[in-house]
């Protein structure tokens, strides 16, 4: 009779897990175009795969009436299961479950499959949606928030961290995913902001929606701090899945290689007048890199934002690499403050998790102007070179067209310990281009000459011949080889193959002090 009695017990807490909020609660998610936790989790997992943890864990808070607001589970979905065959852990927050605020209980669970993450080397998958710290807990909240703050940061280039905002997340609760490696957000669902709408207008008077503040497409594309921007719950957790199709699942694996039917020696004519010959004609460089890589799949990052430079993952031969270009469709390639931290933080995540990096360098310099003067593009265009520096992992470069200036030398030069570096005959490495050049290096020419626009474009002319070509770098073995675009792909991969079992080292040092 106890044993029946117990096994009715476990039964009767597990619905009242299951049930989160309750009926009411779960159906309003819905209405509103929102998974409940629950679904997420098993939309997110291969079928039939989620183990739960700690699904009976409630709050310890007897203050301002919580004694009668106790769920099992406490608001937080925590647990293991898989994506594609591997392990992940995941957990995801039930907003209607006094909307899905975190408790001191919760943030213990968050915690606990945290630290079981960074000991089997798995990845971590946070599904976002809450109100905040539970304010009837004051500093037991907070000290929540900043356990989990912690691991994120112990875990940090350990195993990939993945947050998905899918809900509200404001506060101190923004930071959690602002540690994570990659931040996906939902279009007219998701919302990320320190302080909200209302106590802006309070402090500064300034006028604005919860959308334009801390929506989707404002941190995909404005600030910055969101990667990804789906349609829908589901489409984001499709995206995803997809993600991690390309990821190792720690520091000390590889990435899943994938069979591919697509020839490692494919060549492609069409490459050849893919660069136009007037060095000032833009072209898209996603082209050339949808042409090169495995079957044209190629998984843009952080596409809204800083769209002068272009990164994602791809595969050769069915090996992931991590691919940063300029992207001359977009102010001319130009780098600027943020260009150069978005590629900065990509090339530091493939370095942590053993994934070659491969740079398409068609790049005429940083952007001029007050604003990237007085915002510190010295200091932010400093990080890139940093990451690049400081990277051991197999490094390839190509030079596409324009290498010009300091950020020939950032873009992975020879200089910074890039392994192999080719260029198109198109290929022009230069201080500057060749109209400003002329400016300086002739100007008392030009002052004296009885023609000086005819001089002058003479003298462009013959700057051009000198520089407007790969060979002089190729001369001092700055560049290894100079290629015809047809080639990118076969080239490409005999380069990686060769660098499989590539070691390189940092000199001994606690760690350094990238300029942030």
């Amino acid at each position: 009779m106890k044993s029946s009695n117990s096994a009715a017990e476990l039964e009767r807490r597990r619905a009242n897990a299951r049930l989160g909020g309750g009926p009411e609660r779960l159906e309003k998610q819905r209405r509103e175009g929102r998974m409940t936790a629950r679904e997420r989790i098993d939309f997110l997992l291969d079928e039939g795969s989620f183990e739960e943890l700690d699904p009976f864990v409630r709050h310890r808070c007897r203050d301002f009436g919580m004694q009668d607001q106790i769920f099992d589970g406490d608001g937080f979905v925590t647990g293991f299961g898989y994506i594609h065959g591997r392990l992940v852990y995941v957990f995801a927050q039930d907003f209607t479950v006094l909307g899905g605020s975190l408790s001191e209980s919760n943030a213990l669970k968050i915690c606990k499959i945290m630290d079981m993450a960074m000991k089997n080397g798995a990845p971590v998958i946070g599904l976002n949606d809450s109100g905040g710290a539970r304010i009837q807990e004051g500093v037991m909240s907070l000290a929540g928030y900043a356990d989990i703050f912690l691991r994120n940061t112990l875990a940090s280039g350990v195993v990939p961290q993945i947050s998905a905002v899918l809900g509200p997340c404001a506060g101190g609760a923004v930071y959690s995913p602002a540690l994570t490696d990659f931040i996906f957000m939902v279009d007219g669902t998701s919302h990320m902001f320190v302080t909200g709408p209302d106590v802006i207008r309070t402090v500064t008077h300034e006028e604005v929606s919860k959308e334009d503040l801390g929506g989707g497409m404002t941190h995909n594309a404005t600030s910055g701090v969101a990667h990804f921007l789906a349609p829908s719950d589901a489409g984001c957790l499709r995206q995803i899945r997809r993600l991690l199709e390309f990821l190792p699942s720690n520091n000390r694996d590889e990435a899943p290689r994938r069979s591919t039917d697509d020839p490692i020696d494919r060549m492609d004519p069409a490459l050849d007048s893919l660069v136009p010959e007037d060095s000032s004609q833009p072209y898209d460089i996603k082209d050339l890199i949808s042409r090169v890589v495995d079957d044209g799949d190629f998984l843009e990052i952080h596409e809204h934002f800083a769209r002068n430079i272009v990164i994602g993952l791809g595969r050769l031969a069915g090996q992931t690499v991590g691919i940063v270009a300029n992207q001359p469709a977009v102010l001319a390639g130009c780098l600027d403050i943020d260009s150069s931290v978005k590629a900065a933080r990509f090339v530091r995540f493939c370095d942590a998790f053993n994934i070659p990096i491969l740079t398409f360098e068609d790049v005429p310099g940083f952007l001029p102007g007050l604003a990237q003067e007085f915002g510190g593009v010295i200091r932010h265009g400093a990080k890139l070179l940093y990451a690049y520096a400081e990277a051991t992992v197999p490094k390839v470069t190509v030079i596409t067209r324009k290498a010009y200036g300091g950020a020939y030398c950032v873009m992975g030069s020879k200089h910074l310990r890039t392994d192999i570096n080719l260029a198109y005959p198109s290929a022009e490495i230069a201080v500057m281009g060749a109209e400003g050049a002329v400016n300086i290096v002739y100007r008392n020419e030009l002052a004296r000459a009885s023609y000086p626009q005819q001089t002058r474009e003479e003298k462009v002319q013959e700057f051009k011949e000198k520089f407007a070509n790969p060979f002089v770098a190729a001369e001092r073995g700055f560049i290894d080889d100079v290629i015809l675009p047809r080639e990118t792909r076969p080239r490409l991969v005999r380069a990686l193959r060769m660098l499989e079992n590539k070691v390189d080292s940092l000199p001994r040092k606690k760690h350094g002090n990238i300029p942030l």
